[in-house]
Parts: C-alpha cells; sequence; structure tokens
C-alpha cells in the first residue's frame, strides 16, 4: 500500500539531470549532433518535470478545507500527468521533428569522440538514478511483482520518476550508437536515424504514463489489500453479518476513502449499531492508516 512518500527520489533525479543537461549541452554545440540536442532538451524537460512533481507533491499535502473537503491528494496526479505530456510533446515530438530534419538535410557530426565520453559520463549518472529509483520501488512494493506494482501502484510520482529515468537510460544508450555509427561508417543519417529512435522511446513512455496517471486522476479504486481488510474486519466482528456493499476510492498519496453498507444483526438499538461501527473504523483505520474517511450505512440483510 502507498505509505511513505519521501520527496528525495525526487530531487536526486533532478539534480542528476541538471548536471547531465549541462555535459549534453556541451557535446551537442561542439558535435552539432542531433542525437545529442535531442537528449539535452530531453534532460531539461526531465529537469522542468521533476520541479512539477515537487509542486504536485506539496500542494497535494494541503489540508481539507471547504473547497475541497477531501483535500488535495489529487493535486498530484494532476501535476503527474501534465508531466506525461510534457514528456510526449518536450522530449518525443520534438525528438522525432529534429530526426526528420536530420534525415532530410544531414550534417557531419563532429568531434565524436567528445560525444561519446559525455554520453558515457551521463549514462553512469542516470544509471545511479535509475538503480536508486528501483530500489525505492522495491521499498514499496512489498511482495507485489515489480511489473504489477507498476501498472497498480497509487505512487504516481514514483512511477513518473523511474519512468523518465528509464527512457533517459534507453535514449543515451540510443545515442551512443547511432553517434558512433555516424562517426564509423562517416554518414550522419545514423544520428538522424538515432534522433528518431529517442523520439519513439519517449513518446512510448509518455503514452504509458499518462494511461497509467488518468486512472488515479478520474479516479481509482484504492488498493484491493483495503478491500481484504474490510472483510476481514466484518468476519471479526460477531455483530457484523456481512459486507454489502464497499466502495474504495483513491485521493491521493496515502488517502483512501471507504465507503461501505454493512449488514448487522436483527434487534440491535440504535446506540449499538452506532457502537459497532465507530469500533469498526476505529480497528480499520489502525489496521490501513491510509484510510482516511470512512462511511458505513448499516442494514438488515434480506435473504
Amino acid at each position: 500500500m502507498a505509505g511513505d512518500h519521501s520527496t528525495s527520489h525526487i530531487i536526486q533525479s533532478l539534480v542528476a539531470n541538471l548536471i547531465i543537461a549541462v555535459a549534453k549541452g556541451v557535446a551537442a554545440v561542439f558535435t552539432r549532433s542531433g542525437a545529442m540536442l535531442a537528449e539535452t532538451l530531453h534532460s531539461l524537460a526531465d529537469c522542468g518535470n521533476q520541479l512539477l512533481l515537487l509542486l504536485g507533491v506539496r500542494l497535494s499535502r494541503r489540508p481539507p478545507d471547504e473547497k475541497h473537503p477531501l483535500g488535495y491528494g489529487r493535486s498530484l496526479y494532476f501535476w503527474s500527468f501534465m508531466v506525461a505530456l510534457l514528456l510526449f510533446t518536450g522530449g518525443g515530438v520534438f525528438s522525432l521533428y529534429e530526426g526528420l530534419h536530420k534525415l532530410g538535410h544531414p550534417e557531419a557530426v563532429e568531434n565524436p569522440w567528445l560525444g561519446v565520453a559525455i554520453l558515457g559520463f551521463s549514462l553512469v549518472i542516470e544509471g545511479w538514478a535509475t538503480i536508486s529509483n528501483i530500489t525505492e520501488m522495491n521499498r514499496r512494493r512489498g511482495e507485489l511483482p515489480f511489473f504489477q506494482y507498476l501498472r497498480e501502484s497509487k505512487d504516481s510520482d514514483l512511477v513518473v520518476v523511474f519512468g523518465e529515468n528509464s527512457a533517459a537510460v534507453l535514449g543515451l544508450a540510443l545515442a551512443l550508437v547511432a553517434l558512433g555509427l555516424a562517426s564509423v561508417t562517416g554518414d550522419p543519417r545514423w544520428d538522424a536515424i538515432g534522433t528518431l529512435a529517442i523520439g519513439v522511446v519517449l513518446i512510448g513512455v509518455a503514452v504509458f504514463l499518462a494511461i497509467e496517471v488518468k486512472s488515479l486522476l478520474v479516479g481509482e479504486a484504492a488498493d484491493p489489500a483495503i478491500t481484504r481488510a474490510v472483510e476481514a474486519l466484518a468476519v471479526e466482528d460477531p455483530k457484523v453479518t456481512r459486507v454489502l456493499r464497499l466502495i474504495t476510492v483513491q485521493q491521493g498519496p496515502g488517502e483512501v476513502l471507504v465507503a461501505m453498507k454493512l449488514g448487522f444483526l436483527s434487534g440491535m438499538t440504535f446506540e449499538e449499531v452506532s457502537a459497532t461501527i465507530n469500533g469498526f473504523e476505529t480497528r480499520l483505520r489502525a489496521r490501513c492508516p491510509e484510510v482516511k474517511w470512512s462511511f458505513v450505512e448499516p442494514d438488515v440483510p434480506r435473504d
């Protein structure tokens, strides 16, 4: 379940991308490589994206008020979706444009050794950031398989950063291959092909992230573990006969709304039902601290 929402992984990636963007920019100027320019803009876009994620985390932590009685948790999902859009347009679409331009108007790659050296340096830094990101994901996912966690995780910030870092590592590898081939063969079209490949990777990652975050933004069910916890508590409580209806909604990082209809024993007084509901909610929050709001409707089930 979503729990600890530290921003250290975002800041770590921001620092890494800032260093890499400067190094790539220098290489792009001296090599005149389209792939290098695409990678420079990709890293700059990533820096802006991580600033947006930090903004989203900060806004999502605002307490509920009259206008937003369920809080601002979904702010992070909105800004995560914006990051996916910027990755699509600022990184992917521009890379495709640059690649097509270079393919139609090839330019010789200059000082390829400098580009290879800086790409290698960037790959080491980006690889380090990606490994740290994976380590944080492994800590949060528990026993859930890694790729299943990617699809089901409510930690949109962590998934977005992982998507960016993974795309960056793959993009750097493609840029290295493209620059190397352009240098060895003397054919600058390889550089253009590498730029196009980077664009395809960025667009693919952006589409994946947009689909995943859109589900959370619209209103996605919470972790199934919360449903199992409610059902287990109902079995443990002798005054609750069954769970008639249960709805869970992920409202933000570590913030879940639960609404349910519970069946109670016949003949219970109003005071007994109220006390049973209060105890049930207390035990649910103790077992699932992310449940911030719970609404229980009592009913006598009809068979």
